[in-house]
């Protein structure tokens, strides 16, 4: 689901901006972030050089996250007073508790692995939420999730650049 939502933004963005700022915004989207910024640049897609996409979806993916660090516990009891928000809120909590157990039980590297290891429902954006829902300090929680994003380029940059680029190339 996520490459053909990939495809799609692209797709859709090509030609009205840059492959730059398209896979600088794929890499702010929740879900899809750098993993989906790469896949984005890729030979397959975009055919930005791997050199230049890295940094551009490093800065797209880190972003957000103080935001989300400093502020989601604010707005998601706010949205909890919300009728037709608190769905919403309650669903976002409920991912959280989903996957707060290795963050919790190994602490810094828990949050390194759990951000930096591509795997559905991990990433900044989740990492970032549990991080703050659990009351990780932003000293200790953002130099993790800037750890797991470095990780998480590593590996999509060779599935991207060195298994995608084969096949497309």
């Amino acid at each position: 689901m996520t490459d053909s939502f990939v495809q799609w933004l692209t797709a859709a963005l090509g030609g009205k901006i840059s492959g730059e700022a398209i896979i600088f915004l794929i890499s702010m989207i929740p879900i899809l972030e750098l993993r989906g910024g790469l896949l984005a640049a890729s030979p397959a897609l975009l055919n930005v050089p791997l050199l230049k996409a890295i940094p551009i979806c490093i800065l797209g993916n880190l972003i957000p996250i103080p935001f989300i660090l400093l502020l989601i516990e604010k707005v998601l009891d706010w949205m909890e007073l919300v009728p037709g928000l608190k769905k919403i809120a309650l669903w976002v909590r409920a991912k959280a508790d989903k996957h707060k157990g290795q963050v919790e039980t190994y602490g810094f590297w828990g949050l390194v692995l759990f951000v930096g290891i591509p795997l559905p429902g991990t990433g900044a954006w989740t990492g970032s939420l549990v991080a703050s829902l659990l009351h990780m300090k932003i000293r200790k929680s953002f130099p993790a999730i800037l750890i797991g994003i470095v990780i998480a380029t590593v590996i999509m940059s060779v599935l991207s650049y060195g298994l995608l680029g084969a096949l497309a190339g």
